[in-house]
This record gives C-alpha cells, sequence and structure tokens, in this order.
C-alpha cells in the first residue's frame, strides 16, 4: 500500500477578507475531492486571510498511480485564477 501526499502554500492575493479566503478555499477543496478523489482539507494558516495551506492525500496498491494523480491535482492548483501556488512538497510513503 502507497500513500501520497501533497502539501500546498497558496497566496490568494484577491483575497481581502476571511470571508473570501474561506470561499476560494471551499471552491478548491470540493473540486479536488470530486475530480481527483483525494482526501482534503485546510491544514495551516487558517487565520491569515491571503494565505492557505492544503494537505491532500491518496491511496493505493501502485506507487506510480499515485504520484501521478498527485502531479494532476497540482497542475490543476496551479492553473487556479484566484490562487497562487508557493511551495509544494510530495511524499509517497
Amino acid at each position: 500500500m502507497f500513500v501520497g501526499v501533497l502539501q500546498v502554500e497558496l497566496v490568494l492575493d484577491r483575497a481581502q477578507s476571511l470571508k473570501d479566503k474561506r470561499q476560494v478555499i471551499r471552491s478548491i477543496l470540493d473540486r479536488m475531492r470530486a475530480t481527483f478523489n483525494v482526501s482534503a482539507a485546510e491544514v495551516e494558516d487558517m487565520d491569515k486571510w491571503q494565505r492557505a495551506v492544503l494537505g491532500f492525500a491518496a491511496v493505493s496498491n501502485d506507487q506510480a498511480h499515485v504520484s501521478v494523480l498527485l502531479q494532476k491535482a497540482l497542475h490543476h492548483l496551479k492553473r487556479h485564477p484566484a490562487a497562487r501556488v508557493v511551495h509544494h512538497p510530495v511524499a509517497i510513503l
């Protein structure tokens, strides 16, 4: 069994309040869960309105599948118009 973990640090340049941030983050997390079938949550910087750290996890019996899935998820996030990816470590356990 292989577990892939992706941690993504985002900058939300357009967010003017925590409410703006929560709307964007909720949208991102819901879309990632639905599109890539991953577990997803905001894991750090919850009180900062222009920064967010999101965590994603995927489990499979194939290491390559987990790696490709998380890379596709990261590519999808990098194209998001309201969030800029600044750091994105990936680990396969």
